[in-house]
């Protein structure tokens, strides 16, 4: 089984391409007046979901030889899955309200999982242009891609035009909390009154998708709390691109990292700081 840590290293510009590629579906898609399907568990699909799949589980099937579990492959059974060491963890697109709504904030996320953990994790806003990525031990990165540009063909390369995160911090007294614009609950707004005693300033940033995530990971945002449910494919690049920035992610009740290839694909509760 080739090493997953070399994989993501000499696969890096590869990854970001791909993302890339992935991402430029997903803006052809968006320029036009699609139409938007429905699944078995009520959530939204469009065409550009699908064309992301597509283009990314092509791409991953020719680096490292590992499975590919994606959130369009909902059928992939746990006796199946628990065999897997090492496998690609995506979300062709994560947002697809934000990207109905129109408002840009939408992702292509990319994660490679071994011994039920991250250790790449790769998210691409479209609409911008941003790369956030990240490698277990080597830091996480911010990369912007100029429009007139390609994205880089070494590993050296991307590294040399990123920029190591976190980048920002927020103001002395102030604290700030990355909330869903989508899905904001009861005990997200208990959080944030209760942070309201401990600091003298407390501002909310409201974001789609994986990108509250990358606002912890930049110094944006000082938290993410997420009281509601996600599942392993919205959560696993963001979380090694946080971690590897410095800052923590622990579930609610037990405190322990996030973990992957449950038998159920759901995550429980939990708190980036």
């Amino acid at each position: 089984m080739p090493d997953p840590f070399l994989i993501a290293t000499t696969n890096l510009a590869h990854l970001l391409k791909l993302g890339f590629e992935a991402g430029k579906a997903i803006l052809e898609v968006y320029a036009t007046s699609f139409e938007v399907e429905f699944k078995n568990d009520h959530s939204p699909l469009t065409m550009a979901d699908k064309r992301s799949h597509q283009i990314l589980c092509e791409g991953l099937a020719e680096i490292g030889r590992f499975p590919i579990l994606s959130e369009e492959m909902r059928e992939t059974s746990y006796k199946e899955r628990k065999h897997w060491n090492t496998f690609w963890l995506v979300d062709p697109m994560d947002g697809t309200k934000e990207f109905i709504k129109r408002n840009g904030e939408f992702t292509v996320n990319i994660a490679l999982i071994h011994d039920s953990k991250p250790v790449f994790g790769l998210i691409y806003v479209p609409v911008t242009g941003i790369f956030y990525y990240a490698i277990k031990r080597q830091g996480s990165y911010r990369f912007s891609l100029n429009p007139s540009h390609a994205v880089p063909n070494t590993y050296d390369e991307v590294i040399s035009l990123s920029k190591k995160l976190p980048i920002e911090h927020s103001p002395e007294g102030e604290y700030v909390i990355a909330v869903s614009r989508s899905h904001l609950s009861a005990k997200t707004v208990d959080y944030i009154r209760d942070k309201k005693a401990e600091f003298s300033t407390i501002r909310t940033i409201e974001a789609g998708s994986s990108l509250k995530f990358c606002l912890v990971a930049e110094g944006k945002a000082d938290a993410y709390p997420r009281f509601g449910p996600t599942m392993e494919w919205d959560t696993a690049a963001g979380q090694i691109i946080v971690t590897e920035a410095g800052k923590t992610l622990v579930c609610y009740d037990t405190l322990k990292p996030l973990s992957y290839n449950k038998p159920e694909l759901l995550n429980p509760y939990f708190l980036v700081y």
